[in-house]
This record gives structure tokens, sequence and C-alpha cells, in this order.
């Protein structure tokens, strides 16, 4: 079985000598393909054109935890996302400071710090912030833990439902009963068609007045107009953004100059290249064994 690799050069010379002492064969770029028939594994963000051109492919594997970004694949190839712990943890550790600067107005103190103003804001106990999480997978399940260790009474959303120790979990036909009771709100679902502009000013407006945003899903997710208004309104007091639509923001956009908004640029995890490397020896090996595919996505429901 071979992979050919479709990503960066940076990341290229880390696998090689990964995959080289596991035995594996790895070709770097399509340039360097000779033999079309013989590549199983393709390794991107996002494929080639011309699928069609390797006759023997079974699995796509994107290079992220993310495959929105994907096209629908041909039939009888299969699609895997990158699954590495380290991805699940820099999410939840992102997601922990995003939750603890809402809590603890860090948009107003920082505003203030660039006027030079030593003003006091009142603190709320952690147990008095309900925090709703939207999207209860691994990563959404570490952060609610995480966050409960903290205090924080915490309630997450999903569309099965399905139970996480711990934590109220609201189903798929709940999610207006979640949002009542959520102070400060966390989107880390994937994209998908019933996803794509979930958040919009109805949805918002579900919130509790004055609640607070942290997006680490995906920007099409969040309709910005929108926000722009419910901030305006008072009904969103603060948020916190890791993804935006587009990406990236204009340099003029209302977003970058407004004090209630912090952004980051979709840094919320980075791919570990060896761990990523691991997962794609361990598609490769469970494709050979025909054994289940880490991190299988069903196609159908873009998850």
């Amino acid at each position: 079985m071979t992979l050919l690799y479709v990503s960066t050069a940076e990341r290229a010379a880390a696998w090689q000598p990964i995959f080289a002492e596991a035995g594996e064969e790895m070709i770097v770029g399509e340039a360097a393909v000779t033999d079309p028939a013989a590549v199983t594994h393709l390794l991107c963000w996002t494929p080639p054109r011309d699928l069609g051109r390797y006759p023997n492919l079974k699995v796509v594997i994107s290079a992220g935890a993310g495959v929105d970004q994907m096209p629908p694949l041909p039939p009888g190839v299969a699609l895997s996302r990158t699954v590495a712990p380290g991805i699940e943890e820099m999410v939840r550790d992102w997601v922990l400071m995003a939750c603890l600067m809402l809590h603890r107005s860090m948009p107003a103190y920082l505003e203030q710090a660039a006027r030079g103003e030593w003003k006091t804001h009142h603190t709320q106990l952690a147990q008095g912030c309900r925090v709703g999480i939207m999207g209860m997978g691994r990563i959404g399940s570490l952060a609610a833990r995480s966050l409960a260790s903290l205090g924080f009474p915490v309630a997450g959303w999903s569309r099965s439902g399905r139970p996480v120790e711990g934590v109220e979990v609201f189903g798929s036909d709940q999610l207006d009963a979640m949002l009542a009771r959520t102070d400060l709100l966390v989107c880390l679902l994937p994209l998908t068609p019933e996803t794509r502009g979930l958040m919009n000013a109805d949805f918002l407006g579900k919130l509790p007045r004055g609640a607070r945003l942290v997006h680490a899903g995906r920007g099409a997710q969040l309709d910005m107009d929108a926000l722009k208004a419910a901030l305006d309104q008072g009904q969103i007091s603060a948020a916190m953004l890791d993804v935006t639509e587009p990406e990236p923001l204009p340099q003029d956009h209302w977003a970058w100059a407004d004090p209630r908004v912090i952004i980051t640029p979709h840094v919320a995890a980075v791919t570990d290249y060896a761990e990523g490397a691991r997962h794609v020896l361990e598609v490769i090996r469970a494709t050979r064994a025909g054994t289940e595919i880490p991190g299988l996505v069903d196609q159908a429901k873009g998850y």
C-alpha cells in the first residue's frame, strides 16, 4: 500500500523518516507518482481534482480534524479525519482559555488597558455561570469535563444526545432548552448543511440576555451580522472567535475593531506532525487488516 502525500513540505520532511522506519511507502506530491495504480491512500487538506487517476484509491485522509472542505469522494473511497490526542487537548485548552477570559471580563479589561484606565468589574463565581457546549464528541466531552472540574455548571447538546458522565446532555430536539439555560455558549460543531448559518439572529435571541459566545466550530455557522446586532442590542455581551466567515476576515471588518470581540486566526489546534503521521500509519494498517479505519467519517452526515 502506498500513501500519496499532498500537503506542506515542512510536514513531509517530518513524516518521511517516520514512514521509512515503519516500512511504509510515501510519495510526496503528484509529480512524483510514476504508477498511479499503486496509490491506495491520499493525505491532503483538499484532494486533487482528478481522483479518477488513482484506480486503487481506498482512503482519503484529511490533514486536519475537519472534513467540511472535502468534496464528495468517488464511490468506494472512505474518508478519515485526523485523530490525534494533541488536537483534542489543544482545542480543550483554547476553549478553557476563552471561557475564562469571557467569564472574567477580559474584553473589557483589554479595552481599558489600551487607554490606561484602572476600573474593576463584578466577578461572578464559576458556579453562577452556566456553560453550554454544542458538539459533544471527543473534544466537546473533554472540554465539558474540564470546565465542570473548575466549578462551572456544564450542559451539552448533540444530535445523538449520548450521555457524558457528569454533564447534562440535551438531545437534537432540545436545543432551545439548552440555550435558555446557557450564560456562556461554546460551539464545537462540525460544519454540515444543518449547522451552516445555525447561529443567526433568532438563535442568538434564545440565549439569556448578556450571554457570551465562544466559537471554535466553523466560521460559516455564525452569522457575523447577527452577532454585531446582538452585541449592539446587549443580547450578547462578548465573544471570542477562532473561526470566522470569511477566513481570514478583511482588515476593515468591524469585528477586528470591536472591543467586545476577541479573534484568534484559527489556531485552537495545530496537528502535531508526529501524531498526524502515526494516525495515517494506523489507517493504512487498518485498511490492510480489514479492520475499522480510525477517524472514519460518515460522509452522509459530514462527521
